[in-house]
């Protein structure tokens, strides 16, 4: 398989060209031939005219790329190696939702040959490749796993918005469904991993691996948002606290904010719901998540607290929220906890308006229901600053005073302006 890949004898397929799927799609075309599959036609016509739909990635990056980019299921039969890379979001419920895996896995199956390799990247619990996915690909394809073809997980570790911790400078986790496929499938990796690449000893290590990567940054930070409501109702800047203790060489440094997107806000989820499946009630990742997901509430309510505290009435006050996208210097708005602090300022009849310099104003309105502004208009009575986008980051008081009401409020979610505001009320988490 290696030596068909890299003598062009065969090409690689990639089912899914998101923020994960494309520029490992890019990197392999630049070595071996490549089919960039995805169910959105749209998006397939941008990424022909080399444009990045999640707009992570330049014009550059499609450049000197050997490519075919399409939305047709049958073009991937020119493949042999197979790399599944689609979402794995939760439901309303916060359970596992495979559908997308499943769907994907399914696609594959009706194409498969034999002699065939299917590695997936999404963000699974352990088991889920061997016990939910390959059951699909044997039944459409009516081949055996293991005699006809060969599976292998390696999980994704891109960083959205993460310029530094690209692609082919992390390390690669890789695992085959035994030894021929975990070899083949590291050294198709190698060709462009960088780093280097790490064998797993089985596909469940692997999978387990990458879950526990975000489910231990979701308990830090939520361990930082507690101490963030505990320091608060002592009149103790959270940020000033974590500065200090940051002086001793082995404290961990992590903050409080809010924790969304489709990686540390959904996969320990994953892992929970897989523990409970065994008969584990895990008490920490669920605790964890309680407190992660309750923040945006908590913003909220003391956003409210600030507003009737200077002597202002609630019903009809007007707030200005400054980013609404997961994470800063990203356009993804999957999972945004923004949201939550818009809802609870809504549930007291605040008016809010929402203003972000790289959300999509149709992507907000279609997916939560928001009309976002240009910009700002008329005074607020306060300013949350919600997501420290790039653009924030040099805002001095004078501009915030010129957006205000006399007594306006400004809230700092992430601490940027921490020192900055010597004349409004503050208040940062």
């Amino acid at each position: 398989m290696y030596n068909k890949l890299i003598n062009k004898e065969t090409k690689l397929s990639l089912i899914g060209l998101g923020y994960v799927g494309l520029p490992i799609a890019l990197e392999f075309a630049k070595q071996i031939k490549v089919v960039g599959f995805d169910i959105k036609p749209d998006r397939v016509e941008l990424m022909n005219k080399g444009i990045d739909p999640s707009n992570e990635l330049t014009s550059e990056a499609f450049r000197n790329t050997d490519i075919l980019f399409t939305s047709n299921p049958a073009d991937l039969k020119e493949a042999s190696f197979h790399i599944i890379a689609v979402p794995t979001p939760t439901d309303r419920h916060n359970l596992p939702d495979l559908t997308p895996v499943l769907k994907a896995s399914e696609t594959v199956g009706k194409i498969l040959k034999k002699g065939d390799y299917v590695v997936y990247e999404s963000t699974v619990y352990p088991g889920c490749t061997e016990e939910d996915c390959i059951p699909v690909l044997e039944r459409f394809s009516e081949l055996k796993c293991g005699i006809d073809f060969k599976v292998g997980f390696s999980p994704e570790r891109i960083n959205p918005g993460d310029t530094n911790h690209t692609l082919t400078k992390i390390v690669k986790v890789t695992s085959g469904c035994d030894a021929e496929a975990s070899e083949t499938i590291a050294r198709v990796y190698e060709l462009i991993i960088k780093a280097g690449v790490h064998r797993a000893s089985s596909i469940k290590v692997a999978e387990a691996a990458k879950i526990i990567e975000n489910t231990q940054r979701d308990i830090n930070i939520a361990f930082m948002n507690e101490l963030s409501i505990i320091f608060n109702r002592m009149g103790i800047n959270t940020f000033e606290v974590l500065e200090a203790a940051g002086t001793k060489w082995n404290f961990l440094k992590f903050f409080p904010g809010l924790v969304g997107g489709h990686c540390i806000g959904v996969d320990p989820y994953y892992l929970s719901y897989k523990a409970k499946a065994i008969g584990y009630h895990p008490q920490m990742i669920d605790s964890g998540r309680f407190v992660n997901d309750s923040m945006g509430r908590y913003i909220g309510k003391q956003t409210v607290k600030k507003i009737i505290a200077a002597g202002k009435n609630i019903k009809g006050s007007r707030v200005l929220m400054m980013g609404i996208t997961f994470k800063e210097d990203v356009t993804d708005i999957r999972n945004s906890k923004v949201v939550d602090i818009i809802s609870e300022l809504d549930d007291f009849g605040i008016i809010v308006d929402v203003i972000d310099p790289g959300a999509g104003k149709h992507e907000v309105k279609e997916e939560y229901g928001i009309e976002m502004k240009d910009q700002p208009s008329g005074k607020y009575d306060a300013i949350i600053v919600a997501v420290s986008h790039r653009e924030y980051l040099m805002l001095d008081e004078a501009y915030f005073a010129s957006l205000m009401n006399n007594d306006g409020i400004i809230v700092d979610v992430k601490g940027i302006l921490r020192g900055k505001i010597k004349n409004h009320t503050y208040w940062s988490l």
